[in-house]
């Protein structure tokens, strides 16, 4: 149905939007289902996580996995994290539109010293406050979300030092009219991502097709590099790439790059030929069948 990027930077009220948010939806008469994902859905220290660049990194994987796995046109996913680079909410954006579903920013719009405060606040609670040297880098490297970016739009602002997050402030029920609202022909206010060929070819990922043709067809190249850096430049005949396999044969020495472009002319072909044809392979012997078949026949010895 739809996915909700929260962005702000650290202590701005996040967490909070985020539960204003699913409580507005839980009192609509729908009640649509929502699901919140972040650092504490997998029990990770905030610290820990944003330490350095690697770890920071690895939770945004993390936190991005989660949110592939739990899209869909029937609920609504809130990613309640900083959500700082313009890149990774780029991403997300990506994600959205590949499940075909609506996407929008809410943005925590609070003064970086009001951060600070509330900060130290949790610091003597005790509440999984940050460490004031982590804390800072996040600020500094905080990328504001800017409505005319696609990725950052339609941005929904809160100012949560000035006038509170409740279940009734305004950004959070423009967010949730947004996120729920009947969309036909004549809606124009409400703009639901149309997937492309290349999201959608990515969305075959989780069932390891593309993957398994990946990995296929490199090993399929390898065998061929191997086999001419054998024969010293001359011609290749009948390069064998596993059993029960057809056999590679070149008649010319073939480059590296002319490989790699016409293998991925061939991931691109098999992946828009599955949009209304039959699935792409799904194991690594029938994807290299078909990678020796398009290669024999393009090279003219098929």
């Amino acid at each position: 149905m739809a996915l909700v990027v929260i962005s702000g930077q650290p202590c701005s009220g996040k967490s909070t939007a985020a539960q204003c948010l699913v409580g507005a939806l839980n009192a609509l008469e729908s009640k649509p289902t929502a699901k919140i994902i972040d650092e504490s859905s997998f029990h990770l220290n905030r610290n820990e996580c944003y330490a350095n660049m690697i770890a920071e990194k690895n939770l945004r994987g993390v936190l991005r996995s989660e949110v592939d796995r739990s899209l869909s046109r029937d609920n609504i996913v809130v990613v309640d994290s900083l959500n700082s680079i313009k890149g990774y909410r780029y991403e997300l954006w990506c994600l959205a539109r590949a499940a075909g579903i609506r996407y929008c920013v809410l943005y925590c719009d609070t003064e970086d010293n009001h951060c600070r405060e509330w900060n130290k606040v949790r610091m003597e609670s005790g509440e999984g406050s940050y460490e004031d040297k982590i804390f800072e880098d996040l600020v500094r490297r905080f990328e504001k979300p800017d409505r005319r970016n696609r990725w950052d739009s339609p941005l929904f602002e809160l100012w949560p030092s000035k006038d509170g997050i409740e279940q009734s402030s305004a950004a959070i029920l423009d967010a949730v009219l947004y996120v729920t609202k009947k969309v036909d022909s004549k809606t124009r206010d409400v703009r639901v991502l149309q997937p492309t060929i290349a999201t959608q070819n990515a969305r075959l990922s989780q069932t390891n097709s593309l993957y398994e043709m990946d990995c296929a067809t490199q090993e399929v190249i390898n065998a061929i590099m191997e086999a001419q850096s054998q024969a010293l430049g001359g011609p290749v005949n009948g390069i064998s790439i596993g059993k029960e396999l057809p056999t590679v044969n070149i008649q010319r020495p073939v480059a590296l790059p002319e490989l790699r472009s016409m293998r991925r002319t061939f991931i691109k072909l098999t992946g828009q030929s599955s949009l209304s044809g039959p699935p792409p392979p799904s194991d690594m012997n029938s994807a290299k069948r078909m990678f020796v078949d398009y290669l024999n026949r393009e090279l003219g010895i098929a």
